[in-house]
């Protein structure tokens, strides 16, 4: 039995916020200014609960449908909770997503950042947006192009008054990390922008070293993901 599958989700959620100080205290940021996201998407409730026991409060979903239904019973023992979609989001989920997330890391189109803008004025949500980027410029994924970044922040805010609250990457899986990293973090700095997700359970550390301020780790937490096969 491998070490990630012998140890709880509880002991690694340990090891991993123990990395999360240190790679703090080595880049000389301030101890608490990384938010640690912990990716439940695939484990169900009782995968995730005794994570929360042991006072973790922040996670990460990818799908609406699943993180509604699997928050909905969690938030009722754990009301300080705060679910981020990490996710794709696709316009007719929006109205679901403004209700049950407190923050949308997927923003990329003018056709969502506007739905998002009216479900929150309907709804009276407070809920972060942030702005995907794509850094590595990859037809296949979601994300604004790093060209059209800085137009794209200032339509949300000024035509859709979303107040944008940060920025978020995935960088190429085959391309080294840091240069998607700097990239994202050059572009918030000059629209403002201090909160950045970037890094996940392979490359948190480095993340932390160029800024990150939500790193989401899924695996190293949880374990391997059994996705279906159909």
């Amino acid at each position: 039995m491998s070490e990630t599958s012998s140890e709880s989700a509880v002991e690694r959620l340990g090891t991993v916020r123990e990395k999360i100080a240190a790679a703090t205290a080595q880049a000389d940021r301030p101890d608490g200014s990384v938010t640690l996201v912990a990716v439940s998407k695939t484990f169900p409730a009782e995968s995730v609960r005794p994570v929360l026991e042991a006072g973790h409060r922040t996670f990460g979903e990818n799908k609406v449908q699943e993180g509604t239904g699997k928050w909905s019973a969690l938030r009722a023992d754990f009301p300080d909770v705060r679910v981020h979609l990490i996710g794709p989001l696709q316009s007719n989920k929006v109205k679901e997503a403004v209700s049950a997330f407190d923050v949308i890391e997927t923003v990329d189109r003018d056709k969502i950042a506007r739905r998002i803008a009216s479900e929150i004025a309907d709804q009276g949500r407070a809920v972060d947006i942030f702005v995907q980027i794509n850094t590595g410029e990859e037809p296949q994924k979601a994300g604004v192009l790093p060209r059209e970044a800085d137009a794209f922040i200032a339509q949300c805010r000024e035509t859709h008054g979303l107040p944008v609250a940060g920025l978020m990457c995935i960088p190429p899986a085959d391309q080294e990390p840091a240069p998607h990293f700097a990239l994202l973090a050059k572009i918030a700095a000059r629209n403002d922008i201090d909160q950045l997700s970037m890094g996940m359970s392979a490359d948190y550390e480095i993340a932390i070293d160029f800024g990150a301020t939500f790193v989401r780790v899924g695996s190293a937490i949880f374990g391997p993901r059994d996705y279906p096969t159909a």
